[in-house]
């Protein structure tokens, strides 16, 4: 995937087609440096499994001969100058458009298995162990959105133009429009690329976060208590999944990411107060903690009564002199 990228790369610069409304070799790149991304990832995630196991690896191979499948397809077809992706004008566009909708089900399958086969180990302290498996969750909840993308659009339907193309990026405006820069996502209308990125990188965001907060922790020494980094994870993993839930109800109204309305906006002002408040709540010091340091519900022994002086272990040993 690495080396697709980099030939990716060389076709921006030197081919100079568009395709729906975006350089021709944009795709293949982008779908390979992800491929390569997930790779390294959940290569990362196995290695912490303390036992190998024949699952684990003949999971890990599927991904890998889904992944090389789907960008076989993607590859093959920029080279066409055809799309790849709902493009059902031919047999031969329709069969293989197919076959990546197989591929990706595989592929989510797999992800599936490795995800349990981490949920019943323990990859690490209980902090990393949950960043990785509410990672996976996350991203296979992503991935599951690439469903939206293949049904029929409303003009699809009406016009009867399902012979020809079936689904779609974008939401109530059609693919090829304005877009964001590098992303490509639509900045007219609604975009379901957006929670689909958004939700499969949570596979990456949530082990990067913990490591953040673990380099910091030479720093703070709150973050050193691993109940703490624990709360914090959790915090970040349910401001993850609302974040996509938010993107994803963005999307399905047509709205643009970069021109949110009153409701998105006031969602997710409610959604940066509670992680806000999770956060506050992640580092505050348990009430008993506060307690020890003020001298009151402590297990210290109790004070001397008035005229006696504390001895030390060894006073009976000393001589009255």
């Amino acid at each position: 995937m690495a080396a697709l990228a980099v030939v990716a790369a060389a076709g921006l610069l030197v081919d100079d087609r568009v395709l729906v409304g975006a350089p021709i070799w944009l795709k293949p790149f982008k779908f390979a440096v992800s491929f390569a991304v997930y790779g390294l990832t959940m290569a990362w995630m196995l290695s912490r499994l303390a036992t190998p196991s024949r699952t684990a690896r003949w999971a890990a191979h599927t991904v890998v001969v889904a992944g090389l499948a789907e960008m076989a397809i993607i590859t093959g077809q920029t080279i066409r100058g055809r799309r790849s992706h709902f493009n059902t004008e031919t047999p031969l566009d329709r069969g293989l458009f197919a076959t990546m909708g197989v591929t990706i089900a595989v592929l989510w399958v797999a992800t599936l298995v490795i995800a349990v086969l981490l949920f019943r180990a323990r990859p690490g302290d209980r902090a990393a162990t949950w960043a990785i498996r509410l990672g996976l969750l996350i991203a296979l909840a992503g991935l599951l959105l690439g469903g939206l993308m293949v049904t029929p659009t409303p003009d699809q339907e009406a016009a009867g133009a399902l012979r020809t193309a079936l689904g779609a990026h974008s939401v109530g405006v059609p693919d090829g429009g304005p877009a964001m820069p590098l992303t490509g996502w639509n900045t007219t209308g609604g975009d379901l690329r957006i929670p689909h990125f958004v939700g499969m990188h949570a596979l990456q965001a949530l082990p990067l976060f913990l490591y953040g907060i673990e380099a910091l922790a030479g720093r703070f020494i709150r973050l050193r208590d691993e109940r703490v980094r624990l709360r914090l994870v959790l915090v970040a993993a349910g401001g993850a999944a609302a974040l996509l839930a938010l993107l994803t109800w963005q999307a399905l109204r047509g709205q643009a990411l970069i021109h949110p309305d009153g409701a998105t906006l006031g969602a997710l002002a409610a959604l940066a107060a509670a992680t806000a408040a999770g956060t506050y709540g992640a580092l505050r010091r348990p009430a008993r903690a506060v307690g020890n340091r003020t001298g009151h519900g402590t297990s210290a022994p109790p004070a001397a009564t008035s005229g006696e002086i504390p001895r030390s272990p060894d006073a009976a040993q000393e001589s009255p002199a």
